[in-house]
């Protein structure tokens, strides 16, 4: 593990998985970002980090980079498993809720989701 100058480990291994002392972040929420080849400091204020934490971590990913890598892809496709089996068991609900008119007095928010939907699709479909 990693020390911090205070001679604590600067990264633990909870039931979690790798996470950062003292937080509930875990290295894998640093990947999602890192892999995105987002700066350190950005990374540091989306996660109220330290300098010395974020630091930390960084340097732990680097020197452990094929253990964190395989316990991340593990994360990420677990992520995905779940994503598809609550889609799968919810898929009945959310048609009917998707089926139901809007509540009355929200017919105009109504419309303008249904046009920001309709722009984001158009964009979705020029992009690929």
């Amino acid at each position: 593990m990693t020390l911090a100058s205070n001679e604590q480990a600067a990264i633990i291994r909870t039931e979690r998985g790798l996470t950062i002392a003292g937080t509930r972040i875990t290295l894998y929420d640093v990947m999602d970002y890192v892999t995105a080849q987002y700066p350190s400091k950005f990374i540091r204020a989306l996660f109220d980090l330290t300098d010395n934490q974020i630091n930390a971590a960084l340097a732990y990913i680097e020197a452990n980079r094929s253990e964190v890598e395989a316990e991340y892809q593990m994360v990420l496709n677990e992520a995905e498993e779940l994503r598809q089996y609550y889609e799968e068991q919810n898929r009945e609900l959310i048609a009917r809720i998707s089926a139901k008119p809007p509540k009355p007095g929200m017919e105009a928010a109504w419309e303008k989701l249904q046009a920001q939907k309709a722009k984001h699709q158009a964009q979705l479909e020029s992009q690929g």
